[in-house]
């Protein structure tokens, strides 16, 4: 049922960013596109959970944004993008042994995102940016990097050992916000992210080991983008 409302809600932002001609203050026409690149620091929710410590990875990809109008102070659009993403994670191994291990997964992703900023209009300056919205991502390739000396025997949970993923699929909700300075050269946005991975990577049946297998994520990214129309 949460993830029922999250999904509800974040529809509702999608459709608030979409033109209303009800609220339609002052119409835009600004679509620009460019490119992004950060580092995610990720891990996942265990059912039963596992002891870790979280993992970075870098993400980069396209970005293409159209702001469709003005609303009172609000400039409103939408944001899609195309991303390599590396998420996993890293476990915290207290036993004694000096054991390591960690898993690295990357991702196509996609998000779609509702798009609002406050502040410059038009010409150079600063704004500061919101977005939010689903992201769906595929799984592309996975490894597992363990010490030398690794024996995972004893250890509970260890059906994750050797275990690759069951379901490449993966949605969730992705939101954040940043600042954006426009200059004559183009357009910097310094952002900080959200994810929550409302899927699982691993069968999640009463039969299975784990009832949850969720990533989730903080990203932090610099993005240029320039303007193919104003």
């Amino acid at each position: 049922m949460k993830r029922l409302y999250i999904l509800i809600i974040t529809g509702l932002c999608l459709l608030g960013a979409s033109p209303a001609q009800a609220q339609l203050q002052d119409q835009r026409s600004n679509l620009s596109i460019g490119v992004n690149g950060g580092v995610n620091i990720s891990s996942v929710s265990f059912s039963p959970s596992i002891k870790e410590s979280k993992l970075i990875g870098p993400e980069f990809g396209v970005t293409i944004r159209y702001i469709g109008e003005k609303y009172f102070k609000m400039l409103c659009g939408i944001q899609g993008e195309i991303n390599f993403s590396q998420r996993g994670w890293k476990e915290n191994i207290d036993d004694g042994t000096g054991d390591t291990y960690h898993r690295t997964m990357s991702y196509i992703e996609i998000p779609l995102l509702a798009h609002l900023a406050f502040g410059k209009d038009k010409g150079n300056g600063v704004r500061f940016v919101l977005n939010l919205g689903p992201q769906i991502g595929y799984l592309i390739s996975e490894k597992e990097t363990m010490s030398a000396s690794w024996d995972p025997s004893g250890r509970t949970p260890n059906e994750q050992y050797g275990k690759m993923a069951d379901r490449k699929f993966d949605y969730g909700i992705i939101g954040g916000g940043g600042m954006e300075v426009r200059t004559d050269i183009g357009n910097f946005i310094l952002e900080a992210r959200y994810y929550y991975g409302l899927s699982d990577f691993y069968n999640n049946s009463k039969k299975d080991p784990f009832g949850r297998s969720g990533h989730s994520y903080i990203g932090a990214r610099l993005t240029y983008l320039f303007d193919l129309k104003k």
